[in-house]
């Protein structure tokens, strides 16, 4: 049995006669390893995949990247068997990997049953052809591994758009080079016309989709413009929570808000927009919302399908940005987070830094963390923690207010939040 997972075996044979093979033992190990392999692949629903990643001169980060990619795929439901890793100047124009190192990979595979190659990194159209073609396995780069994460977590019509919008247009470039894609897209019998080929159709009928979805997005937005001037009449202001993926921010509106929103361990967890009153002691309140998580290297074509949801930020009085302080790469999901905020017009708003999961830390260091980044700790969980956090939140959104009718009394948020009465949800969030 090959239980070192050898690649191949040399063995020195001095003369014929001298070779000796108990043939019907060499079976009996050979249906064993068959047998193991084949209980290990029925032990699970999810699909056996291998993680490529190339690493570049002067990242820094690999370990964090690394891990983070396992976390999508354990969300997106791959099991990784194993990891592949190899430094390079830059991604082979070919395999992504060296053409060696592609070979043992490919070996590899064979030997664990891997149905699935999943790049760390993006993967050019030829690049893709190229290792599909090679391999004989399913092959997926990152973008895509996020794309199929936001299609089976999205729930309502506006999210459902979102994802088939950007997945249209992550997959057009490809059409050319990858043939099983055209499945993904369009078919039907008569859509060939006069002069055109198979796949000019398909293409043609993609931006077709394309604008069609444009337009639908368009109409959630419009619509979820009509509902943010209803609050400005009202004059309710908003406050809306940010943040890397899986940072905590679902959590801390439940908490803030007595609500059930949907909150998981996991990445990408919330995609849709969900508001939430929050009440504070003194009958004042504000409309406090959960947005989708944010992401280092978040692919383009995301960001602008999501435009329509990230538009709940734009009336927002002040962010809230939630940040897990128990990661070691938090200062770098930190920038990631001020880069797409910056990318979407939104990095002159008023931000708060709320440090979450101070648990999980020493609370020596979780303190002066927060002293030096000016932020608030908060463990999202617990009420008590955030007692700080809300007076400042009533403090910063009633000031101005406040400052213009001075005959009017603001007593402080020293109180417990109360329960709201009733939970408005604004916007498509459940």
């Amino acid at each position: 049995a090959n239980l070192e997972h050898r690649f191949w075996e040399v063995q020195e044979i001095s003369a014929g006669r001298w070779f000796e093979l108990d043939f019907e033992q060499f079976i009996l190990d050979l249906e064993d390893e068959f047998q193991r392999k084949s209980e290990t692949a029925r032990a699970t629903d999810e699909i056996l995949a291998m993680l490529v990643y190339v690493k570049v001169p002067g990242e820094r980060d690999t370990d964090d990247r690394i891990e983070e990619l396992r976390e999508l795929c354990k969300t997106a439901g791959v099991h990784l068997v194993e990891t592949v890793v190899q430094s390079r100047p830059h991604l082979h124009p070919k395999f992504g990997v060296g053409p060696g190192k592609f070979e043992d990979m490919l070996q590899r595979a064979l030997q664990l049953g891997v149905q699935l190659l999943v790049f760390g990194q993006d993967l050019l159209p030829r690049q893709l052809k190229t290792v599909t073609e090679a391999s004989g396995l399913e092959v997926i780069d990152r973008t895509q591994l996020i794309l199929d994460i936001f299609a089976k977590h999205a729930n309502t019509k506006a999210g459902k758009l979102q994802v088939e919008l950007a997945q249209y247009r992550y997959l057009l470039p490809r059409l050319a080079q990858k043939s099983t894609d055209l499945s993904r897209l369009t078919g039907g019998i008569g859509a060939q016309g006069p002069g055109e080929t198979k796949l000019e159709v398909h293409k043609r009928r993609a931006y077709e989709r394309i604008g069609r979805l444009e337009k639908k997005l368009a109409e959630i937005s419009s619509q979820r413009s009509v509902r943010r001037e209803r609050r400005k009449v009202n004059e309710v202001p908003v406050v809306s929570i940010v943040g890397y993926t899986n940072a905590g921010k679902s959590t801390l509106l439940n908490t803030l808000t007595h609500s059930d929103v949907r909150a998981e361990d996991r990445l990408f967890a919330t995609l849709d927009p969900t508001s939430r009153r929050l009440r504070f002691p003194d009958e004042r309140e504000i409309i406090l919302t959960d947005t989708v998580g944010f992401l280092r290297d978040l692919p383009g074509d995301l960001v602008n399908a999501f435009k329509a949801t990230l538009e709940e930020m734009e009336d927002a009085q002040l962010l809230l940005h939630v940040v897990d302080v128990s990661k070691d790469d938090f200062e770098e999901r930190i920038r990631s987070v001020d880069t797409i905020l910056e990318d979407i017009g939104l990095a002159g708003k008023p931000r708060l830094l709320v440090f979450n999961k101070i648990d999980l830390l020493p609370p020596e260091r979780a303190a002066n963390l927060a002293a030096n980044y000016g932020a608030f700790a908060v463990q999202a969980r617990d009420a008590e923690s955030t007692r700080d956090l809300v007076a400042h939140v009533r403090r910063t959104v009633y000031r101005p207010v406040e400052a213009r009718a001075p005959e009017e009394p603001a007593p402080e948020a020293t109180g417990p939040v109360e329960p709201i009465l009733k939970s408005a949800s604004s916007g498509v969030g459940g």
